[in-house]
Formats: C-alpha cells, sequence, structure tokens
C-alpha cells in the first residue's frame, strides 16, 4: 500500500525541516543586524508568530501536496498480498503446533473439532482416519475427557484430571480451558504424557514400604531378643549364647543394608571413581565362579564357564565388574532348586558381553521391568532373604561403565542375565 495515502508523515517533515532552517537563519540574522534598539521580547514574538506559520505551511504540505488517487480503496493486488501473509503466519503456526509434545485441540460448544496436532495420534494411538474426527467424543474415545469437557463448559471454568488412555497405555494429564473474547465459544485441551512420573511416584512409594519393610523385620527381632535377656535369659547361659547369636545375625543384616544403600547413593551421585584399566574377560569369569563354586556344590548346583576363545581386553573397573558377576551368580544359585548355572563371555559388536544362565524358577512377566528397581523382589513371599539392591548396584555400576544390563526369563523355565562392558581401544 502506498504511504502517501491521507496525511503524509515524511512530507510534513520535509517541509518543516526547510523552513526550521530558513526561520533559525532569518532570526540570527535579525539579532546581528542594525536595528538593535527593537525590544527583544518583540523580537522573540515576532519569531513565535513566525514559527506558528512555518509549522501551519507544513501541515498543510503534508495533506494538500498528495495525489487524490491515492484515496482510493485497498486494491485486489493488497488483497491478496493479505492473503499470503495471513496464509504464512497460520502455516507457522500450525507447524509450531505439530512440533509440540503436549496434545493441543481446540473444539467449539458443540463439540466440533477444529484444530489438533500432531502429538495427539501417539499420545491416544490414533490411525490417520481417527485423527480426523469431527467431533470431540469420537477423537478422545475415552469418556473421562470427555465428561472433562463437558464439565468445563457447563461452569466455564478450567478443569484437569489424570487418567490412563488404554489404546496407548499412557498416562494423560489432560486441562481443559473456556476461551473468552472472540472465541468464547470455544475450549482448548491440553493433554501432556505424564507416564514418567506417575511411574517415579510409583517406585519412590515402592522405595519407602521397602525400607520401612527390611528396617522393621531386624529391629522387632532385635528388641523381642532384648526383652527376653532382660526378662531373665540372662540366667540361662545356653539360652543367652543363642540369643546373642541371633542378635549378631540381625545386627549384621542391618549393617549389610545400610552399607548397601550408601554404595548405591554413591554410585547413583557418580561418587565412586572408576580405576578403568585393560582386563582379561574370561579371567573375570573364572574369578567370579570361583568365589560361589562351594556354595554351589553345597546346592547340588552345576557351575560351568563357557568364555569364548581369543576375546578382546574390555576396558574396566576389574573388582566392580566381578561385583556384578558374583551378585548375578548367587542369584542364580539361591533362586535355581535343581539343575545347572552357566557363566559366559562372548563378543557383541565393540562391546563383551557376560551372562549368567540358570534353570531356576523363572521370573514374571510383569516383574521383568521392575526386576532392577531398589529393594524390588519378584516374589516377597518366597524372597525373604536379602536386601533387594544387588541387581540395582549392578545395574548402576554397568551403566557407569558405558554398557547396558538386561534379563530373558519366562517363570519356571529359569533366566538369563547378561550385560556389556566395552572394549579397550
Amino acid at each position: 500500500m502506498s504511504p502517501l495515502r491521507g496525511f503524509s508523515l515524511w512530507r510534513f517533515l520535509v517541509v518543516l525541516l526547510i523552513q526550521g532552517t530558513i526561520l533559525g537563519a532569518t532570526y540570527f540574522a535579525l539579532r546581528s543586524a542594525a536595528i538593535q534598539a527593537l525590544a527583544l521580547s518583540n523580537l522573540n514574538w515576532g519569531f513565535a508568530v513566525l514559527g506558528a506559520s512555518s509549522l501551519g505551511l507544513a501541515l498543510f504540505a503534508a495533506f494538500s501536496l498528495v495525489d487524490p488517487s491515492t484515496h482510493q480503496q485497498p486494491t485486489q493486488s493488497d488483497l491478496d498480498i493479505g492473503r499470503v501473509e495471513e496464509n504464512a503466519v497460520s502455516s507457522w503456526l500450525y507447524s509450531l503446533l505439530d512440533r509440540l509434545e503436549v496434545g493441543v485441540v481446540l473444539a467449539t460448544m458443540d463439540g466440533e473439532v477444529l484444530l489438533t496436532n500432531r502429538a495427539m495420534r501417539d499420545l491416544f494411538a490414533m490411525s490417520d482416519d481417527e485423527a480426523q474426527a469431527a467431533s470431540l467424543p469420537h477423537l478422545l474415545r475415552h469418556y473421562q475427557f470427555v465428561e472433562l469437557w463437558r464439565r468445563s463448559r457447563e461452569k466455564n471454568v478450567p478443569q484437569s484430571l489424570t487418567a490412563e488412555v488404554p489404546q496407548s497405555k499412557r498416562f494423560l494429564r489432560a486441562s481443559v480451558y473456556p476461551l473468552v473474547g472472540s472465541m468464547h465459544n470455544q475450549s482448548l485441551l491440553l493433554f501432556e504424557d505424564v507416564t514418567e512420573l506417575r511411574r517415579l511416584e510409583t517406585v519412590r512409594k515402592d522405595f519407602v514400604s521397602n525400607v520401612s519393610h527390611e528396617l522393621r523385620t531386624p529391629i522387632t527381632s532385635l528388641k523381642a531378643l532384648t526383652e527376653s535377656l532382660q526378662a531373665g535369659a540372662l540366667e540361662e547361659p545356653a539360652t543367652a549364647q543363642r540369643f546373642l547369636g541371633h542378635i549378631e545375625t540381625e545386627v549384621e543384616a542391618l549393617s549389610e543394608l545400610v552399607d548397601e544403600l550408601l554404595e548405591l547413593a554413591r554410585i547413583e551421585s557418580q561418587q565412586v571413581p572408576l580405576q578403568r584399566v585393560p582386563v582379561d574377560p574370561c579371567e573375570l569369569v573364572q574369578q567370579s565362579a570361583r568365589r560361589l563354586k562351594l556354595q554351589a556344590e553345597r546346592a547340588r548346583l552345576i557351575l560351568d564357564i563357557d568364555c569364548e576363545a581369543g576375546l578382546p581386553e574390555i576396558a574396566a573397573d576389574a573388582p566392580r565388574i566381578e561385583q556384578v558377576l558374583v551378585n548375578l551368580i548367587h542369584n542364580a544359585i539361591k533362586f535355581t532348586p535343581r539343575g545347572s548355572i552357566q557363566v559366559g563371555a562372548k563378543r557383541a559388536d565393540e562391546a563383551v558381553e557376560f551372562s549368567v544362565r540358570d534353570t531356576g524358577i523363572g521370573i514374571a512377566e510383569e516383574d521383568l521391568d521392575r526386576i532392577f528397581e531398589r529393594f524390588y523382589k519378584t516374589n516377597p513371599a518366597r524372597n525373604k532373604s536379602g536386601t533387594g539392591l544387588g541387581l540395582a548396584i549392578a545395574k548402576h555400576l554397568v551403566e557407569a561403565h558405558g554398557g547396558h544390563i538386561r534379563v530373558e526369563s519366562r517363570e519356571g523355565m529359569g533366566s538369563r542375565f547378561y550385560f556389556t562392558i566395552p572394549i579397550a581401544q
């Protein structure tokens, strides 16, 4: 559009600048002329009149020296440019919405869907056809979220709730905001994935519960033994010695629990320095198996070693990796009533894979995702010994070496724990 339509600011400024220059020159000429007898006040008054006249001329030029044709209505070309700019803004807005990880829906008071973004498809596990649904109930397919929108529409206040979406198996926090102004007949719905937050909250609650349980058992036992000794058991040497033996066992269990908690906290906060040097993988396997060979024989289990020949050295803190292997072998012995345990190592791309396979009771499918959590026990009724921290410590030690630890298991058919450690460069 032309800048000369109506009042022309630039023309006004140009005329004012020219006349201001002339006015200034005239004023200083009069001051230095031979009419010094003229009173200064009269000169200032005359200058003010001259300045007002110049301002009027400038305004007249700004309004009058304009082509009348410029007062016409916007042309079709102007309108086309406006549409292009509007389309560019809309394209930018849609592109921005599609990059958000939060699901966005804009709906009318009647439930007509005006806008959605790409995140909605992932959060609700929608197909392409389902994502094109015209009505809100057909789009969401979840009665709790639809009722939330209706409640917000009726009360005209924001509403929110958290619920699980069966299709995607995710927990979503939904918020509905009635809009105001020119969009007062519309509502904005936002959906945020809080699945990981829900999982962490569950882990936290389980951690507090498990710590309380692990501490309560030995403390209750110690209290009962102490009360028995005070009630007269000290007068019976044989009974007193037996009770003192039980007290020692419980104190050792508490000490082990505290030590493992402190060690896990140090490992998680990366306060445990690793002395990583080139290490022979087969030597680690053999050393770990030797430490638990006698325990396997007492359980009448066969402990085999299967280490691939010619393996490259790994960059590892040998005592820490041996600690991981010993923990896995010990668990295999504990949960294998009969059969065998095989400890091995083999090449896996740029790493060495260690594994411990048993023929024990196995792990239920619902427990596999949580087996490496602190204090988590697959079957507390059968698994009363141990602190439940061994696998959590093993996981953090392996990851501190740049590796990964996994488990494969079927209930009643044994388990296979395996982890990788990068080879030494």
